[in-house]
């Protein structure tokens, strides 16, 4: 057992340390290929994994709402911590909702439960990341204008994947192929890039990052707990949502904090202290998932 959770927790957080050891030594600006990635590399990794013809959306109905409740009720019993903190709503709510379902969730998962979890892994990224640039924008900033929401690749890619999905339609080979060699980039770079961010982050709030920390895998497993029994999950897909729910915070809740001046600083503190506490919880996880 202990073999099992080491050969899927350590690839992860040893990718992710070889980017925080490069970062240090040579402090790259990462900037463009974070773009790169963002707009070609996730963007085609979705469309390959969504068109494929083995993946049936209705297969994952469920899965997609389990990942929406744990989001959203995150926020919901986790408002009050805030107000007991005397902590901004939309300084602590965002990072605990939106989790690191690209950077980590991906990757793990994939390790996890082999290439056949890949169709749920999108599935759930897709559903994060709708939320978080549409909810998680509108917890910032309530005035932020959805429009752009249609021109962001991966939205744009997600909705195209589905509907070959849908109509059984296929790329031809010369194409078909390299977008999945373009989507199978994206991964161990998501990590890489996650070490190298980290590094632009402190704990210079100690105190709220470590509860943080704790608060959002604690509501997340919770909730998955509490509406599995409403969900028609196979034993599979149960373990992908019960580790999803347990992933730290997203590296974007910093970035788009930073764009929004809703206190980075803290923000980074949470990311960075709930980074690290996943080295103890994500294991803790995958073993009630697997055993």
């Amino acid at each position: 057992m202990f073999l099992t959770l080491a050969n899927i927790v350590l690839p992860v957080f040893l990718i992710i340390a070889v980017g925080a050891i490069y970062a240090k030594k040579f402090r790259p600006d990462i900037s463009w290929i974070n773009k790169v990635n963002m707009d070609v590399f996730i963007p085609a990794l979705i469309f390959s994994a969504l068109s494929s013809s083995d993946f049936e959306l209705a297969n994952y109905k469920d899965l997609a709402i389990g990942s929406l409740v744990v989001v959203i009720g995150s926020g919901l019993i986790l408002w009050p911590l805030a107000k007991f903190l005397k902590v901004k709503a939309k300084t602590f709510l965002p990072p605990m909702m939106f989790n690191n379902t690209g950077n980590m969730g991906i990757p793990l998962l994939v390790l996890a439960f082999g290439e056949e979890a890949l169709p749920a892994a999108i599935t759930i990224f897709v559903t994060v990341n709708l939320l978080h640039f549409t909810l998680g924008l509108y917890i910032l900033d309530s005035r932020t204008k959805f429009s752009t929401l249609l021109r962001n690749p991966i939205v744009v890619t997600s909705f195209a994947g589905l509907a070959f999905s849908h109509f059984n339609l296929h790329l031809p080979a010369f194409l078909a192929l390299p977008t999945e060699m373009l989507g199978q980039i994206s991964i161990p770079l998501m990590l890489f890039a996650l070490g190298v961010r980290l590094l632009d982050v402190d704990l210079s709030d100690l105190k709220l990052g470590t509860i943080g920390a704790f608060a959002c895998p604690a509501s997340g497993v919770l909730l998955a707990y509490l509406i599995a029994p409403f969900l028609n999950l196979p034993d599979q897909q149960w373990g992908i949502l019960l580790v999803f729910a347990a992933l730290p915070p997203a590296v974007l809740n910093f970035m788009l904090a930073e764009q929004y001046q809703q206190e980075p600083q803290r923000v980074a503190s949470i990311v960075l202290a709930g980074n690290f506490a996943s080295l103890v919880f994500i294991p803790i996880a995958l073993w009630l998932a697997l055993f």
